[in-house]
């Protein structure tokens, strides 16, 4: 062992255990810090200044982790540990700006959109957006492909329709995350039964006690949301449906593309890889189909070798976008390319490290015990766990680890109460899993805010799944209806 490491041991080997009050220090600094910069900028807060905000509140968290002898080495250990974590999001990530770029150019999100207009009203958009993303979400298992495909699609369809953005994210976040959390394809429902000890199937079957009560109330709400829409000041359907046939080659050929990226996503194909390929497809097909918009955005005068190039290549990499004539509608025809995504990734990195020095100083672990010791019935048992995970997608700004940390704290609790597996993992789920997309600085609320165009504060409302399952797992646990009990326990819980 080098002298190096000995002097990490001894260091740790003197590491003090944090106390609570130590723990919650850095939590309200970042809250008080984002609430004041949030008033401050408004929605313009997510260009940087939340970034920055995230790597002060890092700051309060080492300054806490000094004053437990742990020394600033072992705290960039772990921010360095957590970051190499988000290594292939952060690759997906820009794939995803890529694949938006090749896809505007190549027609196929305007087909999308041209076939959308033509298909769906504005009053069954929203719950038609809902049931879009369930199949495709339960297809492919996950709700970032899901948001990355269909979810730009739809989008457009409702800037075209007049319809708010902020209230179609909240249904394509919605339909995305039923599927996150259900389909066995899908890495979290997977990871949920793993940590409490139980199967992938039992934990699925138990979960849709809680989950199809939580998506028809959803879908309902949808439902009456567009029966009383008012799309009064949106740009007339036929005059977009112009622009999009005078600027683009319409044909369902298409359509083949999208349907490659989801079978190979299906068929347990890397994301990375799968996004890489859609957006290849994009680029092969916008040659094809679409040389006059290649050209466009080359600004070249005719379309050889050189301009070819240069037009995919912007489209992957940079803001394109075509003149239609009309400056109302040029947005709807615009993409970032992998520079737009680079806000987002910046987001995570910072939140990242705010994470990892938590983690290191032994503040989330503290907080969970807090959590876990707060009450002592079954019911007080869900609650804590439900807390823990919403405060774990709040302070550690992943997914993953709200399911793990709070997974290994409280399986042997459940088990102690005599309560099946299956109970802990479907709470997981119903709390770590869908309340990730709802913080802004959470890699998914990061990921889906920059993919979509809406912030998470604005879709916030509207996620109504998303933020309602925590409530749902709390509701059946407080009738206690279907509590599972381990074949030792013949008696309902208390």
């Amino acid at each position: 062992m080098s002298s190096e490491t000995e002097n990490s041991s001894i260091q740790s080997s003197k590491q003090k255990p944090i106390s609570l009050g130590g723990a919650l220090i850095p939590i309200i600094a970042l809250v008080a810090m984002l609430a004041f910069n949030v008033h401050v900028f408004g929605e313009d807060s997510l260009a940087g200044s939340n970034q920055f905000i995230l790597l002060m509140g890092a700051s309060v968290a080492a300054i806490v982790g000094f004053s437990l002898k742990i020394n600033y080495a072992e705290m960039m250990g772990e921010v360095a540990r957590n970051v190499s974590s988000i290594t292939e999001p952060i690759f997906i990530l820009l794939m995803v700006g890529a694949l938006a770029g090749t896809w505007m150019v190549s027609g196929i999100i305007p087909t999308m959109i041209y076939y959308g207009m033509e298909i769906l009203n504005p009053t069954i958009f929203l719950a038609a957006s809902l049931i879009i993303c369930v199949i495709i979400s339960m297809a492919t298992g996950s709700s970032w492909t899901t948001s990355a495909t269909v979810g730009i699609a739809l989008i457009g369809i409702a800037k075209a329709l007049g319809i708010s953005q902020a209230i179609t994210a909240g249904a394509i976040l919605s339909g995305a995350y039923f599927g996150d959390k259900m389909s066995p394809l899908s890495d979290t429902t997977n990871l949920a039964p793993a940590m409490a000890g139980t199967d992938l199937f039992t934990h699925i079957r138990y979960m849709t006690i809680t989950t199809i009560p939580t998506i028809v109330i959803t879908l309902i709400v949808f439902i009456i949301i567009g029966l009383n829409i008012d799309v009064s000041g949106a740009a007339s359907p036929d005059a977009i449906l112009n622009v999009v046939r005078e600027n683009y080659t319409i044909t369902p050929w298409l359509f083949v593309v999208p349907l490659i990226v989801i079978i190979l996503i299906i068929r347990k194909t890397p994301p990375f890889i799968a996004l890489i390929s859609g957006t290849l497809l994009g680029a092969i097909a916008a040659l094809i189909f679409q040389p006059e918009v290649v050209k466009e955005i080359a600004g070249a005068g005719e379309l050889n070798i050189s301009s070819a190039y240069k037009g995919i290549l912007n489209a992957i990499t940079v803001e394109t976008g075509i003149s239609t004539g009309d400056p109302t509608l040029d947005d709807l025809f615009s993409a970032g390319g992998m520079a737009g995504m680079l806000p987002t990734v910046w987001l995570i990195l910072c939140a990242m490290v705010f994470g990892g020095v938590m983690e290191k100083i032994g503040a989330l672990a503290r907080i969970s015990k807090a959590l876990l010791n707060l009450f002592h019935s079954t019911f007080g048992l869900f609650a804590s766990t439900v807390a823990s995970c919403i405060t774990l997608n709040a302070t550690a700004s992943d997914q993953y680890l709200s399911l793990v940390v709070a997974g290994k704290m409280f399986s042997s609790a459940y088990r102690e109460k005599g309560l099946a597996p299956e109970n802990l993992s479907r709470t997981l789920e119903d709390s770590g899993t869908v309340t990730s997309v709802l913080f802004p600085w959470n890699t998914c609320g990061a990921y889906h805010s920059g993919v979509l165009g809406v912030a998470t504060g604005q879709y916030f409302m509207y996620a109504i799944f998303n933020y309602l399952s925590p409530f749902m797992t709390l509701f059946i646990a407080a009738i206690g209806y279907k509590i599972k009990m381990l074949a030792s326990h013949s008696k309902q819980p208390a």
